[in-house]
This record gives structure tokens, C-alpha cells and sequence, in this order.
């Protein structure tokens, strides 16, 4: 009962940061608070990602086989109790891909600062 309570407000908790990092992202004009939600966007989207694969059980296994030969109960354990690694692998990738997103938004930032002196979009419209 407890446990599918905090659940619960683990999985509110986080699609509230979405919320609040999506509307970061549309409303408001400044580049560097556009980068900010967006990073928190990506990094909240993983969590979720890990809790999914996660199992809420006493004692969950991690996704390792620890003998050569594995017997077949070890096996029924692993599926009965490990965590599941595809969503892992998934998280691993997504920081990877988040890092390079983020170097070129800065990156574009900074271009952009120079070019025209500001980081707000609403300034930098009719320019050119």
C-alpha cells in the first residue's frame, strides 16, 4: 500500500517537471532558459525511462547473470526479480545524445549573442 502510494507521487512528481520544463520551453523568449528546461526535460524523460524499468519488489536483481552456465532457476529468478535493461541501455543513450543537443544549443547561444547582442528571440526577429 505504501509503496504503490509513493509510486504514485514518484510518477506525479515527475510528469509535473515535464509540465513545468515544457512550459519553459514554449513560453519563455530567453535562449538560455529555453536550454535549461530543455536539459531538465531530457533528464526528467530518463528518469521516467529508469522507473519504468525498474521493478518495485523487496529485493529487485540487477540484469547480470553470475555463473557461466546458468541453471534454470537462477534464470526464473532473474526474470521474476531483475530490473529490466533495455530501458538502461535506452538511458544511457539519451544522456549521450542530451550532452551533444545541449553543446550545440550553447554553442548556438553564444553564436547568437555575438551576432546580435542579446539572447531574447522577441529581440533578434526583424534582424538580419
Amino acid at each position: 500500500m505504501i509503496l504503490n502510494l509513493l509510486v504514485l507521487y514518484l510518477y506525479s512528481l515527475i510528469f509535473a517537471t515535464i509540465g513545468v520544463a515544457i512550459y519553459g520551453i514554449v513560453a519563455k523568449s530567453n535562449v538560455v532558459k529555453k536550454i535549461i528546461a530543455l536539459t531538465i526535460l531530457g533528464d526528467t524523460v530518463n528518469l521516467l525511462f529508469v522507473l519504468i524499468g525498474y521493478r518495485f519488489i523487496k529485493r529487485p536483481a540487477p540484469p547480470v547473470v553470475t555463473s557461466l552456465v546458468p541453471t534454470l532457476r537462477g534464470i526464473e529468478y532473474l526474470v521474476k526479480h531483475g530490473v529490466d535493461p533495455l530501458t538502461q541501455a535506452f538511458v544511457i543513450t539519451a544522456i549521450v545524445i542530451n550532452l551533444a543537443v545541449t553543446a550545440l544549443l550553447v554553442f548556438l547561444a553564444v553564436w547568437m549573442y555575438r551576432r546580435f547582442g542579446t539572447l531574447e528571440l522577441n529581440e533578434v526577429g526583424g534582424r538580419g
